[in-house]
């Protein structure tokens, strides 16, 4: 749709990135504003993905034109009925995303029809101490590639010297590590594909390969080779940076904070993740967000929004997007820009993470499941780990009342939604 000469279409984004990645947010919206005439982004920071989304649901008409949300909120967004699928745009405009990377379009992509633009893209990855290594005997170049391998690497990283112990490893009790795992060993977290051959209508969590992960790690705690130090990835990460353990688990957004903790205290070395001996041909799940179009702004509104969608994925910058915050640039050409280049030489952990999510197989596994109670899902997920690490019911009690509870709430969704 054409914009008149002399004529400006305000637009409004609502976005989710605080910190250093909202300050990045807003340098591209104001480069934007600043590089044509036609369109004026107004980027308005709305707290967390769950605010965000809390906010976008009262506001109703008087919400924003462009909505920044979670990848665990799009079965809401393709339900709300609030939305204009991107692929209108791709298609009416003839925009080409041959040059998109194919995991991450995937996770967007609905029966055949991308619905929103990834944004904001990380997967995680396992960080290592190769100093740690090295005083062990363990190749610092070798990285484990098992559960097992993990374990034993694990032990021999675990020294008590003067009253302090050195933990091989710590792994953060975080429902979207738990999707991970089952993806890595090929497995399904709902039926149906993942909801994506059809409506989902109940969770497989409780399968052998959630028990295997969950039991994995409750092995190695009660072995005293690894430290559970609950939920958050910032205590995990704490933990790494200072010392106190040697092996983690961390999204590959989190390498600049990562780096930055570390300093020159030891180098640091990055994994694909491990999966167990004999398992299935996995890969892993992209994390982060992605951006849509809202249908209740007038056409010309969420034509000018694409105008600024469309400006993002630009290699430039996507290359200045992905230095600035460690999130994955959604096209392949971003690679060949210069500034990116020289950012990943100066960075070769980050070259991990990229061949990590080339070398997962694109299915129904690696996109991810669609429900629309996700949030709740991984926090009953999380329950369940816990429960199990602190010794309070084995992997299958815990796994099957997760399933369950978690079933419930995806009847109950559908009965709403359908």
């Amino acid at each position: 749709m054409e914009i008149q000469p002399g004529e400006r279409v305000k637009v409004t984004f609502w976005h989710a990135m605080g910190g250093v990645a909202g300050e990045a947010v807003q340098r591209l919206v104001d480069q934007f504003n600043s590089s044509q005439d036609k369109v004026e982004v107004e980027a308005v920071y709305q707290g967390t993905y769950d605010d965000a989304l809390q906010k976008l649901r009262a506001a109703g008409s008087d919400g924003p034109t462009i909505m920044q949300v979670y990848e665990i909120g799009s079965r809401f967004m393709i339900d709300s009925g609030m939305i204009t699928p991107m692929q209108n745009f791709v298609d009416a405009d003839g925009f080409s995303i041959d040059d998109f990377e194919p995991n991450i379009l995937g996770y967007y992509t609905f029966d055949g029809r991308l619905y929103s633009m990834p944004f904001n893209t990380s997967t995680p990855i396992v960080y290592y101490n190769k100093d740690a290594f090295r005083e062990a005997g363990l190749d610092p170049e070798r990285p484990p590639r098992t559960f097992e391998e993990f374990k034993e690497y694990a032990r021999k990283l675990t020294v008590t010297q003067g009253g302090e112990t050195r933990y091989g490893a710590s792994i953060a009790l975080y429902g979207w590590f738990f999707e991970q795992f089952l993806a890595v060993q090929g497995a399904h977290y709902v039926d149906n594909d993942n909801g994506r051959s059809a409506r989902a209508t109940k969770a497989i969590i409780n399968s052998p390969e959630g028990e295997r992960f969950v039991t994995w790690l409750k092995e190695m705690v009660d072995e005293g080779v690894a430290i559970n130090l609950g939920r958050r990835t910032a205590d995990t990460q704490a933990a790494f940076s200072s010392g106190q353990v040697a092996m983690t688990l961390d999204s590959t957004a989190a390498l600049g904070n990562i780096l930055n903790g570390v300093g020159d205290k030891f180098e640091i070395g990055t994994a694909f993740l491990p999966r167990p001996e004999g398992a299935a041909e996995g890969g892993v799940i992209i994390g982060g967000a992605s951006l849509w179009i809202t249908n209740t702004k007038p056409l010309k509104e969420q034509w000018a929004a694409w105008e600024f969608v469309k400006w993002l994925t630009t290699p430039e910058v996507q290359a200045e997007w992905s230095i600035a915050t460690g999130y994955f640039p959604v096209r392949k050409a971003a690679y060949d820009q210069q500034i990116l280049k020289d950012w990943h030489a100066q960075r070769p952990q980050f070259t991990t993470a990229i061949e990590q999510l080339r070398a997962s197989p694109l299915n129904t596994v690696t996109q991810g499941a669609v429900i629309g109670t996700f949030p709740q899902a991984r926090q009953i997920v999380e329950a369940a780990m816990e429960s199990v690490v602190l010794g309070q019911a084995t992997a299958a009690e815990a796994l099957n009342a997760a399933a369950a509870e978690i079933t419930k709430g995806i009847e109950d969704y559908n009965r709403t939604t359908q």
